[in-house]
């Protein structure tokens, strides 16, 4: 290591069956991390290894690899912001605090034993592999060993003032989520004041990726639905949604279809699904071909391709039953979170699980818990957002206390059709595996709550950057805690992969989301509420929106993932800067001008982001924040633009109003049973 340089790591993996850290690690499905047991499934490996990325420059960086003034306080940020160089990782950024730390206190330790003549043991693992020949005190000149002692100390006193900024009762990856909100906060300032589109869209981006809930007043109920409030809702002990699978669904007789759906277009689909290990198969072509069967076809197809049928004894009768009986509980009349979305999630979660880095990394249950969670990720979707049905005082949003309302719904209805006649998948399964299984995919299904997508973010980006820096590339993934990680991650990136697939499947799922939206801004609109950002058809700007949704969510996020499984995603990368490209070449060089009922808000009342703190310290007045270096988790608060209520032509409220619980999902239920 050069004298101010930064720590080499290496990028060599340990020969199977060699002890790490004075361990052999090994990693068992049902009884996680097993100090000196080899893995029960020959298939799996518990370590990937970390490739560089490409050289500086080739590609489009996000946001997060800008200066954060905050925090790249210290004096030598090439130890942090470039802290990896070696034959294996040449030139990585490193952006993650906790990361940074490691980092600089490794590029200490280097610059310590120059100064003191101290020669570094060869035998420890923070040893400089593969690195230029160590250089000694001597070799340095008076004046250039001062300026080594100096910015080794200033570098020193930069890593404590980090670490005493640490809560014992915080992890560490809370440091980057919290770093990303700030600069996400200086992103999304810059954004709102550059129009009144710019200002909907950072509105949109705060209220639907960060963790944090809307401040509204509630209107008062009329007398229509204070009529609706006399009827007797669901007990809060059912899963509401679930309902029978209809007569003559369940497939009967010997014959099986290929594709498990019935349709006289078997070669089409045939033809179609020949890319179904590809990333961008024709979804919509599937659903055309397969009579709208979509998720049942394309989950009994993965099912029976990757054996998982075989290996877990799953009678094919029984998984026929529930695909069908799974994507009858989804909602055909909602244009976006229908089966066609699960079925996309799915497939593209297949393809991610298949990429080479990931080889052999995860287990057969694992596979199966991540389909799984693809599949019911929005089963009985209402076609509304988490946010609406808290501000409406749904039936879900009190059962589910206003946290992650939608996500822990999907989870009930899905495994609660498990239950249902003929429908259960696991059966075979062992008690331990199906405990297992449940408790992945709860953990991958809450993640795709997209308010959790900061810390998600944060949580990966960390883990990647972490390893690299202190364990020579190699990510070892010997415990539940950093499996089941990456595997939030790839459901989450398969859920935010619409604009990573070819341009005409990304525009019609955009078209698609914003037929949504729309439809919940006109329920808004009609209850006098605030219409949620990017749900007012009048004024939002569906181009801006798909820029700023690349921007500031979907290109950190697969950046990220990028990183971990290099080189197999940069093709994604490039289709997703392409769709971007096109997107913005295609932003009106003016916002769209709000209907005549509609005034535009003056201007002190454009969307502001201040950064606040969820806990005060002790002994301060509210308002008055802590330094910027303190490790508190910020929300984001803003002062709304409101779009006046009008009243829409057609039919009045009240005659939709009778409506709205089916709409929501909140029809009978069934008992809540022990699955």
């Amino acid at each position: 290591m050069e004298p101010g340089g930064t720590q080499r790591a290496s990028g060599r993996r340990p020969p199977p069956g060699t002890e790490w850290g004075g361990l052999v690690v090994s990693f068992e499905v049902e009884n996680g991390p097993s100090p000196g047991r080899s893995p029960p499934d020959p298939q799996a490996s518990p370590g990937l290894v970390l490739l560089p990325g490409g050289p500086p420059g080739q590609r489009r960086e996000s946001f997060l690899y800008r200066s954060d003034s905050d925090y790249d306080a210290s004096p030598k940020s090439m130890s942090r912001n470039s802290s990896i160089a070696s034959e294996a990782h040449a030139e990585d950024l490193i952006v993650t605090p906790f990361a940074q730390v490691l980092a600089s206190l490794r590029s200490v330790r280097s610059n310590f034993s120059i100064l003191t003549n101290v020669p570094t043991p060869t035998a420890t693992k923070r040893s400089p592999v593969g690195s230029q020949p160590p250089l000694c005190k001597a070799m340095l000149s008076e004046e250039t060993s001062q300026q080594l002692a100096r910015e080794t100390l200033e570098e020193l006193d930069w890593c404590l003032d980090q670490l005493e900024t640490l809560q014992t009762h915080r992890a560490v990856s809370e440091m980057a989520s919290n770093k990303f909100k700030r600069m996400l906060n200086r992103e999304l300032t810059h954004l709102s004041e550059m129009s009144r589109s710019g200002n909907q869209v950072s509105e949109y981006i705060s209220s639907t990726f960060l963790d944090k809930q809307h401040e509204v007043e509630i209107p008062a109920p009329g007398p229509k639905e204070r009529e609706k409030k006399r009827r007797q809702p669901p007990p809060m002990g059912q899963i509401s949604g679930v309902k029978k699978l209809p007569p003559g669904s369940s497939p009967g007789g010997s014959s099986v279809p290929r594709f498990g759906v019935k349709t006289d277009r078997e070669d089409l689909l045939g033809k179609e699904l020949d890319s179904l290990n590809k990333w961008g198969l024709n979804i919509f072509r599937v659903s055309e071909y397969s009579n709208n069967r979509s998720l049942s076809c394309i989950m009994y197809t993965i099912f029976q391709e990757r054996e998982l049928v075989k290996t877990f004894k799953i009678p094919v009768e029984t998984l026929l039953t529930y695909t069908l009986t799974l994507e009858d509980h989804y909602h055909a009349d909602v244009a976006y979170h229908n089966s066609l979305h699960a079925a996309d999630v799915m497939q593209s979660t297949h393809v991610l699980l298949a990429t080479p880095a990931l080889d052999a990394v995860f287990t057969d249950l694992e596979i199966l818990a991540a389909l799984f969670a693809a599949a019911i990720h929005d089963v009985d979707h209402p076609g509304v957002s988490n946010q609406f049905l808290i501000n409406t005082n749904s039936e879900l949003a009190l059962m589910y206390n206003d946290e992650s309302v939608l996500e822990n719904h999907h989870l009930a209805v899905g495994f609660k059709l498990l239950q249902e006649e003929n429908c259960d998948i696991f059966q075979n399964l062992s008690k331990r595996q199906r405990q297992t299984l449940r408790k992945m995919v709860i953990d991958m299904v809450l993640a795709t709550d997209m308010s959790k997508h900061m810390s998600l973010l944060a949580d990966l980006k960390t883990m990647v950057e972490t390893k690299k820096v202190t364990s020579s590339g190699v990510l070892l993934l010997d415990n539940y805690t950093d499996r089941i990680q990456v595997l939030r991650n790839m459901v989450h990136c398969a859920d935010l992969s619409n604009p990573t697939k070819p341009l005409a499947l990304y525009r019609q799922w955009t078209e698609r989301i914003m037929e949504e939206f729309f439809r919940q801004g006109d329920r808004e609109r009609e209850r006098g509420m605030e219409i949620s950002p990017m749900c007012d058809k009048h004024t939002a700007s569906v181009e801006k929106s798909q820029v700023g949704f690349i921007d500031y969510i979907v290109h950190p996020l697969w950046e990220t993932w990028a990183d971990l499984v290099h080189p197999d995603a940069q093709e994604i990368l490039e289709t997703l800067e392409e769709n971007r490209d096109w997107y913005h070449s295609r932003v009106p060089p003016h916002s769209p001008s709000p209907p005549p009922a509609a005034a535009s808000p003056p201007p002190q009342h454009r969307f502001q982001f201040d950064l606040t703190l969820e806990e005060d310290e002790e002994g301060q007045e509210p308002g008055v924040y802590p330094p910027p270096s303190a490790c508190n988790t910020p929300r984001l608060v803003h002062q709304p633009y409101v779009t006046p209520p009008e009243q829409p032509p057609g039919r009045p409220p009240e005659e939709e109003e009778e409506e709205e619980e089916e709409q929501n999902g909140l029809g009978g239920g069934y008992a809540v049973g022990e699955w």
